[in-house]
């Protein structure tokens, strides 16, 4: 299953918070009902590739509404079609390597 890592960045707001928009954002995933990490600069998620592009376009979208005059937005995408990808056996891979 593809995993997704998103950072979306208001700009123009007058404000170097960003928490309260953050949270608006994790409540667009929780109701999507899939697995997230939330991260000190972004957050992962593992969904079908449609979903994470469906959330992705809704979590651009969320500055937007609270008066963001400009939003970037950063994706990356590991869609892996040769074995099982998830977030915590991408993970696990690389501890597993520092042994």
């Amino acid at each position: 299953m593809p995993v997704m890592e998103i950072t979306v960045i208001p700009m123009g707001t007058g404000s170097a918070s960003m928490s309260h928009l953050v949270a608006e954002m994790v409540k667009v995933i929780e109701n999507k009902g899939v697995k997230f990490e939330l991260t000190a600069m972004g957050t992962i998620v593992q969904a079908d590739m449609e979903t994470l592009l469906e959330i992705a376009r809704e979590l651009h979208e969320v500055p937007f509404k609270h008066g963001a005059p400009r939003v970037v937005t950063f994706i990356k995408l590991d869609d892996r079609r040769d074995k099982e990808l998830t977030i915590e056996g991408k993970v696990r891979s690389v501890m597993e390597k520092l042994k």
